[in-house]
């Protein structure tokens, strides 16, 4: 073997131990004795017939009228449930409403300033409905597209399930986002209709939401009427356009509260939900009704092992697919007690989600690996003042959790006895496509573990060919799954390049994963997230997962910037934990401990320390930009970053220590 494939036979060899996670924490014998499933032969018998699987889920819900076939399967066009009859408030609602549901609560909610609601089903119906017919008052119809851009305050989810009651589409546009954002999103899906807000509170300030509306709608034709929630400032003071604009309390006030709700057919549009591309302008995700509806019934029952009794957080705003999915129609359609929380998690202070979780006697709990690596930088002091023994389930989401984070999150928020589901999905997939099942899984830090029940997925090379355990390759899903996009909205020949040209008729996710030799799936983030160093394929995750192992590093992003020998070198923007400085001494000790945990080959050429990363409003770093930083190139598309002044303040960082 000649020395150069010695070093990089080394250097692959020790990538894979990186991954190659020795702790295994099987399901406590308490909790899968309980669990609502617990037979390991679920995947056996969901493989050898996913129809009636799903089916089967699909019975539990309420139709209008019984589908006649389960799936017609055209690559890549996929009809679930044909035929099938029903409506998605009515599955999240009415159902509940004749059982003893009917006075339990469905949205426990605070505001950031401390204001407090609770809506039990029966109020969730009432308020629905009245919105549903105010929707119709201001001539919504079957089939319009209704944009909804508001905080998170219950009347975000009660707009969603009043445009599913009467067949129009919704399109939520997270409150974060700005003016042109909104009218991007706005003028691509032709929506007749905006509900909006105010504003909405974060960190002590208003988010200026009708303001950011008013701005965007100088350019939208196809708006014609403008619902606005008096939330956070004094309506005397808020401008309303004659005609077009319209009290949200007003309208309710006068609307009748019984709506009939529309049949919709199960591949009739439920929402459409946008999602940014590398490069281009946002996707619009078409969702439909029947297939999604099964797809998050049945992994929110499953997955986060709902009991009648829980109370369920999922931190994602409902801009968000996340939220959509595991916030709203996944837990009401099971009937669960779903907390609801506007503000930012370091607001008054950095214990708000413990003081929640204690005040709320949260049982089950959803938050990503960004926001749990900040709780990591802030230190145990903030969880260890609070009492959150009510917890039993622990959920993250968003993107690869590094295996230190998912210790941390196990022993000092689940106090080493709650299971972890650390789930794997997209926009684009609708709903969770793998991940532990608390009451069987034996699940291993880092790794989002096996595909659901039902759900084929396989690792490939270039050449689409199933690569051996122990190897690394391209995450595809092989066969169709009830909560798939559709299409992309108003673009279907995009919706086929983007997603099913790589590898015809198998859906290319866009993400690289290692299977290791149990199995295990081990996401490594987007695969133009992966470097390509002196002809070695590093993940950046594995580069991450390395310095966040240090103690003396909170969160880190990587990138690969050109370079003339290499092909491609890797820097690092860092955020070190409080209490630790940036100097040349730690920079070098950092740069070793990467060559040390993976090989030199995955040294950092670059490493910058910094105190924020360029992030979007759901929390994922854009690393996108940190190339463009790192590349000397114009900036893309900021508009969905949380703060754009980090990134310049970055690029003037990274100018001066090149410089």
């Amino acid at each position: 073997m000649s020395d150069s494939a010695a070093k990089a036979s080394t250097a692959q060899a020790a990538i894979a131990a990186l991954l190659r996670e020795h702790r295994t924490f099987p399901p406590p014998d308490s909790f899968r004795a309980q669990a609502n499933v617990n037979d390991p032969q679920v995947y056996e018998r969901a493989a050898k017939d996913p129809e009636a699987f799903w089916a089967g889920f699909a019975s539990e819900l309420e139709w209008f009228e019984p589908w006649q076939k389960v799936l017609e399967w055209n690559p890549p066009y996929a009809k679930w449930f044909i035929g099938g009859k029903l409506n998605a408030s009515v599955n999240c609602i009415d159902r509940h409403l004749r059982t003893a549901r009917r006075n339990k609560a469905a949205i426990i909610w605070e505001g950031e300033p401390g204001d407090e609601r609770v809506l039990t089903y029966w109020d969730l119906y009432r308020e629905v409905t009245k919105f549903a017919n105010v929707l119709k008052q201001i001539g919504v119809q079957r089939g319009d597209r209704v944009v909804i851009y508001m905080p998170l305050v219950p009347e975000a989810a009660i707009a969603m399930l009043a445009c599913a009651r009467i067949g129009a589409a919704h399109s939520v546009v997270f409150g974060g986002f700005s003016a042109e954002a909104l009218r991007e999103r706005v003028n691509d899906c032709g929506a007749k209709v905006v509900v909006t807000a105010d504003g909405g509170y974060r960190r002590g300030n208003i988010v200026q939401l009708k303001r950011a509306t008013d701005e965007a709608l100088e350019h939208c034709p196809t708006v014609q009427q403008v619902i606005v929630l008096n939330r956070a400032m004094d309506a005397s003071q808020v401008p309303m356009v004659e005609g077009r604009d319209h009290w949200w309390h007003t309208l309710m006030e006068k609307a009748p509260m019984h709506c009939e709700p529309e049949v919709m057919d199960s591949e009739d549009l439920l929402f459409i939900l946008y999602t940014s591309g590398s490069t281009g302008k946002p996707k619009g995700i078409a969702h439909t009704t029947g297939g999604y509806l099964t797809g998050v019934y049945a992994t929110t029952k499953w997955i986060f092992d709902l009991k009648e009794e829980d109370v369920y957080w999922c931190t994602a705003d409902v801009g968000w697919i996340t939220g959509h999915s595991y916030a709203v129609y996944g837990p009401l359609a099971n009937g669960a007690t779903v907390l609801m929380y506007e503000g930012a998690p370091d607001y008054p202070d950095r214990d708000r989600f413990w003081a929640l979780v204690e005040k709320y006697r949260v049982t089950v709990f959803y938050t990503a690996p960004t926001a749990i690596r900040a709780f990591m930088k802030w230190g145990t002091q903030y969880p260890q003042m609070h009492d959150l023994s009510s917890l039993r389930l622990l959920g993250s989401v968003g993107e690869p959790i590094n295996p230190e984070a998912w210790m941390w999150y196990h022993v000092y928020i689940g106090g080493e006895r709650c299971p972890i589901v650390d789930t794997w999905w997209q926009t684009e997939t609708g709903h969770i496509l793998i991940t532990p099942l608390p009451g069987i899984t034996t699940t291993k830090p880092g790794s989002a573990t096996f595909p659901f029940p039902g759900i084929e997925a396989e690792v490939v090379n270039e050449q689409g060919e199933p690569v051996p355990l122990g190897g690394g390759g391209y995450l595809v899903i092989k066969k169709p799954w009830p909560g798939m996009l559709r299409t992309i909205w108003g673009d279907p020949e995009r919706f086929v390049q983007q997603y099913w040209s790589r590898f015809p008729g198998v859906y290319f996710t866009g993400d690289g994963c290692k299977r290791d030799e149990d199995g295990y799936y081990w996401l490594l983030g987007r695969v133009d997230d992966v470097l390509n160093v002196s002809g070695h394929r590093i993940s950046t995750m594995e580069v991450e997962s390395a310095l966040v192992d240090h103690p003396a590093v909170a969160e880190a992003a990587v990138i690969g910037k050109t370079h003339d020998i290499k092909g491609q070198a890797i820097a690092a923007f860092v955020i070190l934990k409080e209490g630790y400085h940036p100097n040349k001494q730690m920079e070098d000790e950092l740069k070793q401990h990467v060559a040390q945990k993976i090989g030199p080959i995955a040294r950092p050429d670059d490493i910058l320390f910094t105190a924020e990363l360029p992030k979007t409003r759901s929390g994922k770093i854009m690393r996108r930009l940190l190339r463009d930083i790192a590349e000397g190139r114009a900036l893309g598309d900021t508009t969905t970053l949380a703060d754009p002044s980090v990134v310049a303040a970055l690029r003037q960082q990274y100018e001066d220590s090149e410089g």
